[in-house]
């Protein structure tokens, strides 16, 4: 997926390298099991503390701020296009651009703006303190998105994922899709029952994968604001693969075989590998929000969008 050319990133969107919270020290855990418990501690408001303390090999790190300002390379949709932290605050941009247009068109609410916060090793956050051992999260009570940059090379050496841009972009959107479901009050379904197959976790994610299908939909047909043009050049079958493909290597079952050897659905949080491509095939064929209702879907391995 390419920008394209002469749009300029606006240098005051993304708040590099620093954000709101309660400062301090956090105990690290191990383990892509850690992982995924961690990401649903913090979606949901939580001291990721609590949870890391219970992980063997814990250790201190302390909060470090970022760099501050964006990168100075980062200028305009020819460095999107080569690097990938310009390729976040872009993607950030061209997301602002589709749900600003999309979500009080289709549901009545209107869009606001999520913070977004690139750090490095560590930040403090309205849900507590986290690594980048955590991955990418979404903070409701700050209502901001936070991304370590290195997480998406970790995507493809450790996850397998695809190196393509539409893989990083779909990171992105996915953590928007949390900040659509703050907006239209669902995200809190996911503390009704936390894990399991069939859990509201699980649910909650796969929507959010579903609302960055949606922007994938609208992405390359939603003109940017000032212009005529949209963010981003016509969607090709390979930068599906690509999203797809990320989507795959965070799945709960690819992601317990290779820390585990074994699976447990009953542990699941995120849903399964296959489970997640199709939510976000069906945000992106139908580029509807209603078809996102994974909430009332009875059958989640078969996401009406796609039958």
């Amino acid at each position: 997926m390419t920008f394209n050319e002469g749009r300029q990133i606006d240098p005051d969107r993304v708040s590099w390298g620093g954000g709101p919270g309660r400062g301090g020290k956090i105990a690290l855990g191990g383990g892509a099991g850690g992982l995924v418990l961690l990401v649903l501690t913090l979606l949901l408001g939580g001291d990721p503390g609590s949870v890391l303390g219970n992980f063997t090999g814990a250790e201190n790190a302390q909060v470090q701020p970022g760099a501050g300002r964006i990168p100075e390379r980062c200028t305009d949709s020819a460095s999107a296009n080569k690097y990938v932290d310009c390729r976040v605050a872009l993607t950030v941009e061209s997301l602002d651009a589709v749900w600003q247009t999309e979500l009080p068109k289709q549901t009545g609410q209107r869009y606001v703006d999520p913070k977004v916060v690139p750090f490095s090793g560590a930040v403090s956050t309205g849900c507590g303190n986290a690594t980048s051992a955590v991955g990418p999260f979404y903070c409701p009570a700050d209502m901001t998105a936070y991304f370590d940059i290195s997480f998406f090379r970790e995507l493809v050496d450790r996850f397998g994922a695809s190196s393509g841009p539409l893989a990083q972009e779909y990171v992105v959107a996915h953590e928007f899709g949390h900040h659509i479901q703050n907006l239209l009050g669902d995200i809190g379904r996911a503390q009704r029952d936390p894990r399991g197959p069939e859990s509201g976790a699980v649910r909650t994610e796969l929507q959010a994968d579903c609302y960055a299908g949606i922007w994938a939909h609208f992405a390359d047909k939603t003109p940017a604001p000032g212009g005529d043009r949209p963010f981003l050049k016509p969607l090709s079958d390979n930068d599906i693969r690509d999203g797809l493909s990320a989507a795959s290597a965070v799945g709960d079952d690819r992601i317990q075989r290779a820390a585990q050897g074994r699976v447990n659905p009953e542990a699941w949080t995120h849903g399964s590998s296959e489970q997640r491509q199709k939510w976000f095939l069906t945000g992106y064929r139908t580029g509807e929000v209603n078809a996102c209702d994974t909430y009332s879907a009875p059958d989640l391995n078969n996401p009406p969008g796609l039958r």
